[in-house]
């Protein structure tokens, strides 16, 4: 079976909608996710989005506290290109119906998190993401040239240099191989242009705040294609996750530390002080670091989050969604501390892409979290990562556009997925088996704190589980399980690769052998070429081949 379109495009939270919404009046967009629609990380952000809305507030201010987070790693030029795009961008959320909180004379309730400078973030309560996928959805599934196709997962993309075809000296992607999970066959879907939205990779960790489905699939699918990555050693770790056994790791907004909660050991005391200045509004890597060491230094299995001085009313109006979730796991947060937990939260690295969002495959675009655009650094600014999302969503359809007319649709010479002698499998416990091996491996040898030695013991281990997956993927047929192990397993070994190579400690990477920044060796990105890609340097990447 064959799909063809103008536009492909994987992934269904805010930088794919939004690509898929500013392209659509042009071209027929095929829009393909894994499971419903709205099933993404963007449904479950809480705090908002970070842009200069107050006449306090600056460009230049937003941009240096996004540098300072990034640990000085971010590219300049992107930094100013996102946060000047902002507040026109934000405008498009609004204009397609994203309602976000108001203070009592109806202007923006604007918010502050840590690492801010000022009060930037919008936000809808304590649902942002909600309430921005509700709009986007809603807007998406009125326009008549866009076609939903959920529950699909891909396979893998298609590329010139995958099936032999000459597209002058360059690889073009043409589409992607995708599995219909309810008829468990793979489509070839055929597009001008493919946009990666695939969002994040926290279920390469044990323990994660993020949904199921944030496999990176993307970012694995891009490298097998050719696409370079970069940064792929930054997991951010978010510092405060529900401790408790049936919560699984559900996020305690940043906005309740920037709303003033105090973070405490078991036995009362603030700690934030002894790490930074800015004590709990601290960035984030700090403030997870922190948490680890006051743990493991104590003993104890969590610390908490001490809101308890703010009054009800206050609470329950800046935090209702919250206040209703802890409550559910008998935690009343007006009254007593919430036990918290650090959890791998964001993938700050990705397919590195230019200032339009584009990779190193002509006509492949990765948006959102999937893609390493220079923003973040080496640790992310907290509500920058929407704002990302749906700035490159914007650049990334404009140039698609305007290469419109000049693109033309795939050619029909693109074979169709063969199978071969593949089989059903009768040993499904080997993908679960594989899956829980690899997530406690990244927890416990490549998590807040790392040594060359657990890096090594972590890559070996992975090895061996990669040359299990890669025969076990090619004698039996496709299931949506194996393909999201094949995409972890690779993700795990980029992170563990890119980890070895940066021989000091950088914001979300640190490292017990080499705990101080090394800005006159490695004040650079960390980039791994795509698979069969030629060695490419520049003065702000190392890259490496694949060993």
């Amino acid at each position: 079976m064959k799909i063809v379109s103008d536009f492909l495009v994987i992934g269904t939270g805010i930088a794919g909608l939004t690509y898929a919404l500013k392209v659509a009046d042009r071209g027929t967009v095929a829009l393909v996710t894994k499971r419903d629609i709205d099933v993404t990380a963007t449904q479950l952000a809480q705090g908002g989005i970070a842009s200069v809305f107050s006449t306090e507030d600056s460009f230049a201010d937003h941009a240096r506290d996004t540098i300072v987070a990034g640990s000085y790693l971010s590219h300049p030029d992107i930094v100013d290109l996102v946060i000047s795009s902002g507040p026109k961008s934000i405008q498009a959320l609004i204009d397609w119906g994203v309602n976000f909180s108001r203070n009592d004379n109806q202007q923006y309730d604007l918010t502050r998190e840590g690492g801010h400078s000022f009060r930037r973030i919008l936000h809808a309560k304590d649902s942002t993401g909600r309430e921005i996928e509700r709009a986007l959805v809603e807007a998406v599934m009125r326009h008549p040239n866009i076609i939903l196709y959920q529950h699909h997962i891909a396979v893998d993309l298609i590329t010139s240099a995958k099936i032999g075809l000459a597209c002058s000296t360059k690889n073009h992607c043409l589409g992607a191989y995708v599995l219909d999970k309810n008829s468990n066959t793979v489509i070839t879907f055929e597009a001008r242009f493919t946009a990666l939205a695939t969002g994040g990779a926290g279920k390469v960790y044990l323990y994660t705040c993020n949904p199921d489905i944030a496999t990176g699939d993307g970012v694995a699918i891009g490298w097998r294609a050719g696409a370079h990555v970069a940064n792929m050693e930054f997991m951010q770790f978010h510092p405060t996750t529900l401790y408790h056994p049936h919560a699984k790791s559900f996020l305690i907004s940043e906005a309740v530390r920037g709303e003033g909660a105090i973070l405490r050991r078991a036995d009362g005391y603030a700690f934030m002080a002894d790490y930074h200045p800015l004590k709990d509004l601290a960035p984030r890597d700090i403030v997870a670091r922190a948490i680890d060491n006051e743990m493991k230094k104590h003993g104890d299995d969590c610390v908490f989050l001490d809101i308890t001085h703010k009054s009800t009313e206050y609470i329950i109006d800046h935090f209702p969604m919250i206040h209703e979730t802890c409550l559910g796991y008998g935690i009343d947060m007006k009254v007593e501390p919430i036990p918290v937990v650090p959890a791998a939260h964001y993938l700050c690295g990705g397919l590195q892409s230019d200032a339009h969002g584009e990779t190193n495959i002509t006509n492949l675009f990765a948006i959102g979290e999937v893609a390493c655009t220079g923003l973040h650094g080496a640790n992310r600014l907290a509500s920058n990562s929407l704002l990302e999302g749906v700035v490159f969503a914007d650049r990334a359809a404009a140039i698609c556009l305007s290469r419109l007319e000049q693109t033309p649709t795939p050619p029909a010479v693109i074979p169709a997925w063969d199978s071969g002698d593949a089989t059903d499998s009768d040993e499904e416990v080997i993908v679960a088996h594989n899956w829980d091996e690899i997530r406690r491996c990244m927890w416990n040898y490549v998590g807040i704190v790392r040594s060359d030695k657990r890096l090594q013991r972590a890559m070996n281990r992975i090895k061996l589980i990669q040359r299990e997956i890669n025969e076990y993927y090619w004698n039996f047929l496709l299931t949506s399980d194996l393909i999201e192990l094949r995409n972890i397993t690779t993700v795990a070994r980029l992170i563990v690769q890119s980890a070895l190579m940066r021989k000091e400690s950088r914001g979300l990477h640190y490292t017990i052998d080499y705990p101080e920044k090394d800005d006159e060796r490695f004040l650079h990105d960390t980039v791994i070429r795509g698979l069969n890609q030629p060695i490419k340097e520049s003065r702000r990447q190392i890259v490496t081949a694949n060993k």
